[in-house]
C-alpha cells in the first residue's frame, strides 16, 4: 500500500465539505439574512464613512466574545481564513487586517468565498510533501510560524468547517424566526 499524499488528503476533506454540505447550505442567501443580527450588541460588518465596509473586531477579544452576524463570520473565512493566507503564502505578503477589503453584500461575499476557496484549493493541490513538512515562518504570525504548512492547512480546514456550522445555524435561525416565517420555503 502507497504512502497517502497528505496534501491531497487535507484538501480531498475541505472540498468534500464544501461540495456536499457548504456550497449547497450558502445558496439563496441575500443581504437581509446576511446582515441580520440575532442579538443586541452584534459583531457584523458595516459601512465606513468613506462607503468602504469594515469588520467589528478587539484585540483582546472581550469575554464572553459577541454574537456575530453571518457578514462577519463570512467576512472572516474570506479575509482573514483565505485571502490573507493566499496573499502571504502564495502572493506578495503586502495584505493586512487593516486594509483589506470587508464584503459588503452577500452576492459579493458569497462571490469571494468561491474565488478565494478555490485559489486556496488550486495552491496547496501544487505543494509537495516537502513544503507540507515546512515551517510556515514570516508567512504567519509567531504562534504560527514553527508549525508544518500541513498543521496550517488542518487548521484553515477547520476554520472554515467551524465557521460554516454557525453560519448554517444562523440560517436556521433567521429561517425559524417568527419575522421572517413567511419568508420560509
Amino acid at each position: 500500500m502507497a504512502a497517502p499524499e497528505w496534501g491531497a488528503e487535507i484538501i480531498d476533506q475541505l472540498e468534500f465539505h464544501w461540495d456536499n454540505t457548504m456550497w449547497p447550505r450558502l445558496r439563496g442567501l441575500d443581504d437581509d439574512e446576511y446582515f441580520w443580527e440575532p442579538v443586541e450588541g452584534c459583531w457584523s460588518v458595516r459601512p465606513r464613512p468613506d462607503g468602504a465596509f469594515s469588520i467589528d473586531r478587539a484585540w483582546p477579544p472581550p469575554e464572553p466574545p459577541p454574537v456575530t452576524t453571518i457578514a462577519w463570520r463570512l467576512s472572516h473565512m474570506i479575509v482573514l481564513v483565505l485571502e490573507m493566507r493566499i496573499d502571504h503564502h502564495f502572493g506578495d505578503r503586502a495584505m493586512s487586517p487593516e486594509d483589506a477589503v470587508w464584503p459588503g453584500g452577500a452576492d459579493e461575499a458569497l462571490d469571494r468565498l468561491e474565488r478565494a476557496y478555490r485559489r486556496w484549493c488550486g495552491e496547496v493541490r501544487k505543494l509537495g510533501d516537502a513544503e507540507f513538512a515546512a515551517p510556515v515562518g514570516a508567512a504567519e504570525s509567531p504562534q504560527w510560524s514553527q508549525h508544518s504548512f500541513a498543521t496550517l492547512a488542518l487548521h484553515v480546514n477547520r476554520e472554515i468547517i467551524h465557521h460554516h456550522a454557525e453560519v448554517a445555524l444562523l440560517r436556521d435561525l433567521y429561517r425559524s424566526h417568527p419575522a421572517h416565517q413567511e419568508d420560509a420555503v
